[in-house]
């Protein structure tokens, strides 16, 4: 996708795009980071976002799920939560059921706190607040491990989903340019090899105009990663779908191979 700062517009573009992928045969459909909105200033991201309860844009992708039967993730909305002393945002992963149902629920735990060549600059714990729990949606073909964008830079949250049973692991992202040409594709095939399971990293790309007039890029090329670390697609820099079949045999044939998540052991960190 390519969201920006029109939600109406963003929603009709995530429905067009997830009806393509249904009608492609795809069982399970995934959407990028902030699939709804991508907005500069706290002030202006809150204008246009909702509590979960109020939130007009989820029952539209709970009926799409149920009317498609599909597993529907949508990567990541930003919805309004309780601060203490007031509204801050949650960056929040929904995994809805072919019954419309909201399967599972993740926030965002990394926060992207950044200064970047060129100027650029990020502050998302000035607006956001960071998710404290690890989640794994069940589905019918396994264990989903949820994670979105900065989170890849953690591995440590990979492998404690993989231990905990997650054959495949989610990235929605909307990673930006400079940072995606140096590290994106390489980082998720770590992911990958790693665990021993597959990556779906969905991805923002293009130019994102914000109310005030400023811009952002983002990298695009949504991944499919199998669990030795094979691109299995890429989808470039177009908006578009990217499908793929996923034999699950291979995670077992790869975790055989390289047993590493069951070879952890403690250590201390010594001085020379």
């Amino acid at each position: 996708m390519s969201s920006g700062n029109d939600v109406a517009e963003n929603m009709a573009s995530a429905e067009f795009l997830i009806r393509k992928a249904a009608a492609g045969g795809a069982q399970m459909v995934m959407t990028p980071e902030m699939t709804t909105l991508i907005e500069r200033g706290r002030a202006a991201l809150l204008a246009k976002i909702y509590f979960e309860e109020n939130d007009p844009s989820l029952p539209v992708f709970q009926a799409l799920a149920e009317e498609l039967d599909i597993w529907l993730v949508i990567g990541s909305m930003a919805v309004k939560v309780t601060g203490n002393s007031q509204d801050k945002i949650a960056n929040r992963c929904y995994v809805i059921s072919p019954e419309g149902h909201i399967a599972a629920r993740y926030d965002k735990i990394h926060m992207f706190d950044v200064d970047l060549p060129g100027g650029e600059s990020y502050r998302e714990s000035q607006a956001y607040s960071a998710g404290e729990r690890a989640v794994l949606a069940k589905t019918p073909w396994g264990p989903v491990g949820l994670t979105i964008c900065y989170d890849v830079r953690f591995p440590d949250l990979y492998r404690k989903l993989a231990q905990a049973g997650a054959t495949m692991l989610t990235v929605p992202a909307a990673f930006t340019e400079v940072t995606g040409q140096a590290h994106w594709h390489i980082l998720l095939r770590s992911r990958a090899i790693e665990n021993g399971a597959f990556i779906f990293a969905p991805a923002q790309t293009g130019s994102h105009v914000s109310a005030r007039g400023d811009s952002r890029k983002t990298y695009g090329h949504s991944l499919i990663v199998d669990p030795w670390g094979n691109i299995i697609d890429d989808g470039g820099c177009d908006v578009g779908v990217t499908l793929a079949q996923i034999d699950q045999s291979l995670v077992e044939k790869a975790r055989s191979r390289i047993p590493s998540l069951r070879h952890d052991r403690p250590f201390k960190l010594g001085d020379t």
